[in-house]
């Protein structure tokens, strides 16, 4: 089978092995005759499925019994009002670390509820790095602190979470699984799926149970409420039954893989290979800064438009696709997320080298 190299930001690339293995029981899940898209998320078989599931996930992470996992709809940008409406009531103060363009959408989503501030912001600084947060700087009175754990577009990351006196929130979507963070020291994580966890439909939220609120009932639309959907197993509604399938088998491919270290030390290794040649070169010019560097995305410039053009033009002859760069930054943008191979890497970085050599 013919398949390209994806370096795409999202809906990204997922391993081939998961995909067969969806292949194989499609049209008939296990001998039962019909497809996990067919079944009903009342039956034995699809609430073995989604147990199973999360009980992988919270394997994967290590999670204690004070976390609970939801899996919902809506995306990753649902969350950005979520959070607010549950963690927080109307005018309550809340923090926000706007790092990024998403990190500001949740910001701004969060004003429309409560009194939130930007205790950093790096916009001023195109996005380039990930601020310090100042713990004498915060209210302890604050419900909460967000951040996005990795930015997609500027190519950063959050190489620790912040020790805080106040619950930290975070946005994980595009670098859980890849990324080993202690989730029990979270309030909340989030993430939607089509990065590392699987197709685009799913949206995943580990919870702390101790802010799973009751008293948002007369407040907080239905559809919006941790707590429905808490007792209710995620299945308060029909969930998006086939992307949380998926779903358990990547969470099976990452256990055999040897489990988040031992992703995150290949994908380290991955995003050195790339940083190695952006650093002892004078043609590729990194976007982000040295201490704040995303080992998911990475994003570079090349001298001209036209050259980056070229690149992504030859790239793609040599089969490797999604590499230019979000609207909002341009550039390129190599997103090498845990499906993405070692194998895969060198073969771009091999590129690299000879492009330049070809260029300059």
């Amino acid at each position: 089978m013919e398949r390209v190299l994806n370096f795409a930001a999202g809906p990204a690339a997922i391993p081939l092995e998961v995909l067969e293995s969806i292949e194989k029981n499609v049209c008939n899940y296990n001998g039962e005759g019909l497809s996990v898209m067919e079944m009903s998320h009342r039956s034995k078989t699809y609430e073995k499925i989604i147990n199973e599931t999360r009980d992988n996930l919270k394997k994967i992470l290590n999670l204690n019994d004070d976390m609970d996992i939801l899996f919902l709809q809506g995306g990753a940008s649902s969350q950005f009002a979520m959070v607010p409406l549950n963690l927080a009531n109307v005018g309550d103060l809340t923090y926000y670390a706007v790092t990024g363009n998403f990190a500001n959408k949740a910001w701004e989503e969060a004003k429309k509820w409560t009194n939130a501030i930007d205790i950093t912001n790096s916009k001023a600084d195109k996005y380039k790095y990930i601020p310090e947060i100042d713990n004498s700087n915060i209210d302890k009175s604050a419900k909460y602190l967000h951040i996005t754990a990795n930015n997609t577009i500027f190519g950063t990351m959050y190489d620790k979470l912040p020790e805080l006196n106040i619950p930290l929130v975070a946005d994980v979507s595009s670098n859980i699984l890849g990324k080993d963070y202690d989730y029990n020291k979270l309030a909340l994580a989030y993430a939607g799926a089509q990065k590392n966890l699987g197709p685009a439909g799913l949206t995943v939220v580990v919870i702390n149970k101790k802010y799973i609120r009751e008293d948002v009932a007369n407040t907080v639309p239905t559809m919006f409420r941790y707590d429905i959907h808490s007792k209710n197993g995620s299945m308060y509604n029909t969930p998006p039954t086939f992307a949380i399938y998926v779903a358990g088998e990547m969470f099976k491919w990452v256990i055999k893989e040897g489990g988040v270290k031992a992703i995150e030390k290949r994908n380290i290794e991955k995003a050195n290979m790339l940083y190695d040649i952006l650093d002892n070169s004078s043609f590729y010019k990194p976007f982000a800064e040295k201490n704040s560097r995303s080992i998911m995305n990475v994003t570079f410039n090349l001298p001209t438009e036209e050259l980056e053009a070229k690149f992504i033009a030859e790239a793609k002859e040599n089969g490797m696709i999604n590499l230019k760069g979000h609207r909002v930054l341009g550039g390129i943008r190599a997103s090498i997320y845990n499906a993405m191979t070692v194998e895969g890497v060198k073969k771009l970085a091999e590129f690299m080298i000879t492009f330049e050599k070809e260029n300059k």
